[in-house]
This record gives structure tokens, sequence and C-alpha cells, in this order.
């Protein structure tokens, strides 16, 4: 059982930054891919982005070259740099685990999630 807590959310104007951290409860940390999902009100939950256990990362159109992913294996924590913000980035964002990965951009393909932290980006 993992349980993951985030952290970092908030209210920003847009063109600022926020970063998001989850922190994981066990010692495997390592062992899981670790992804961030969000889900705006009356939209579906959408990928974000991946920290596979092997170093890679992968991101969505929407935030690419403006959001980072990262990992503390040391410190059970991984990260959402967000930079640029746009009003559209608005929403509940949701840390992801999954040891065993399927589609890195489906939700059902992760095993354990956080209880979603509120971004909002003012225009």
């Amino acid at each position: 059982q993992v349980q993951l807590v985030e952290s970092g959310g908030g209210l920003v104007q847009a063109g600022g930054s926020l970063r998001l951290s989850c922190a994981a409860s066990g010692r495997t940390f390592s062992s899981y891919h670790m992804g961030w999902f969000r889900q705006a009100p009356g939209k579906e939950r959408e990928f974000v982005t991946i920290s596979r256990k092997g170093g890679s990362t992968y991101y969505a159109d929407s935030v690419k070259g403006r959001f980072t992913i990262s990992r503390d294996n040391a410190e059970n924590t991984v990260y959402l740099q967000m930079n640029s913000l746009k009003p559209e980035d608005t929403a509940v964002y949701y840390c992801a685990a999954t040891r065993l990965l399927g589609s890195s951009s489906s939700p059902g393909s992760y095993d354990y999630w956080g209880q979603g932290i509120q971004v909002t980006v003012s225009s």
C-alpha cells in the first residue's frame, strides 16, 4: 500500500510558477512509476506527465516545455515544476503511482492516488 500526499498548490497569476510536491509512504518508492494528472471542472481527468522508475519522462503536449517532473528517491517525493502557467492549467492536480505500467497516459494504469490539490491560474 502506498499513500500519496500532494502539496504546493494555490493561486497564481498567468505567467507565474508553482511547484507541486507529492510525498509517498513506504520504502520502495524507486520501484514505482510516478505520474501527475489533472481534472478541471466538468472535464475528465487528463494525463500531465510521468516519471518512469527507470528515469525517463513523458509529457502531454499541452504542458511540454513549461512543466518539469522530477523525483527524489531518497526523499520518496516527486515534484512538478510548473512555469509559464496559463488559465487553462487551472485544475485539481493528482499524483499517482504504479509498479506495473500499462498506458502512461491512462488513469486506469495507476493503482494509487493522492487526494488532489487545487491549482488556480488567474488571467
